[in-house]
């Protein structure tokens, strides 16, 4: 289990806010930490720690007038630590690689292989010819509906027909290399994890991580128990540095 740290862009500043208050058409979200400081600080910071795995994420969609900031922030962040870190937000077979060329290890991908409520098989295959399995991770945050976990995309608004379950990942295992899932109805709020869900991940072939909720070392531990030491995690509104109560440090020596 190990800790793989984030940058959230939103509106063109690192921010860290409440997954399902996030809005396209008003641009708008509930915000718990807004940073003075850029993607690239965050960068610099996490490769002073020596955390790899990490992830920048745009949230904002391509027509936003934000977007392009967002996006100079994603790319000043990945500069700043190459090889360090996964980018998300937009990417498809088009432009990952260029996200790649920057200096991200992978790119996350959701709503280009998640489209009109099933996996675009097409898309994917696109995706693998343009950067590789080997560097993509496919998102499949999700919102428990209807007693099981639900595929979210485009920016957790829609919500698809694909479930959460071991099945999707042994069927998507063999063209990605490896899943990120946050869980969209304690993301930002730390207000525990979901263990239900985490105990899911824990049947990935590959490697898996999970966000939502994480706010105190028991938190960690829960999850470590929970998911058989399989699950790996992110933390964002949890963290010293996003407003939280946890350090990097204690963070680190937790897991050891």
């Amino acid at each position: 289990m190990d800790f793989k740290p984030c940058i959230d862009i939103h509106n063109g500043k690192v921010k860290q806010i409440v997954g399902s208050t996030l809005s396209d058409e008003s641009g708008a979200a509930s915000e718990n930490f807004i940073s003075d400081r850029n993607g690239a600080y965050y960068a610099s910071l996490y490769r002073s720690y020596g955390l790899e795995g990490g992830h920048v994420i745009n949230l904002n969609r391509a027509d936003s007038p934000f977007y392009d900031a967002s996006r100079q922030q994603m790319f000043d962040a990945l500069f700043a630590y190459p090889g360090g870190l996964m980018a998300g937000g937009g990417i498809n077979a088009d432009n990952a690689a260029e996200y790649i060329d920057a200096g991200a290890s992978h790119v996350i991908v959701t709503s280009f292989v998640f489209r009109d409520g099933k996996i675009d098989r097409e898309n994917l295959a696109r995706l693998n010819g343009a950067v590789g399995p080997e560097h993509i991770v496919l998102d499949m945050s999700c919102i428990y509906k209807d007693g099981a976990y639900m595929v979210a995309t485009d920016r957790w608004q829609k919500i698809s027909d694909e479930k959460v379950c071991p099945e999707l990942f042994e069927s998507l295992a063999g063209c990605c290399d490896g899943f990120l899932v946050h869980a969209v109805d304690a993301e930002g709020r730390s207000s525990g994890i979901d263990e239900r869900l985490i105990g899911i991940l824990a049947s990935s072939p590959i490697s898996i991580c999970y966000a939502g909720g994480i706010s105190s070392l028991d938190d960690i531990r829960k999850l470590r128990e929970a998911g058989g030491g399989r699950v790996d995690f992110t933390i964002g509104s949890g963290l010293k540095i996003f407003g939280g109560s946890l350090g990097i440090e204690e963070i680190i020596e937790c897991i050891r």
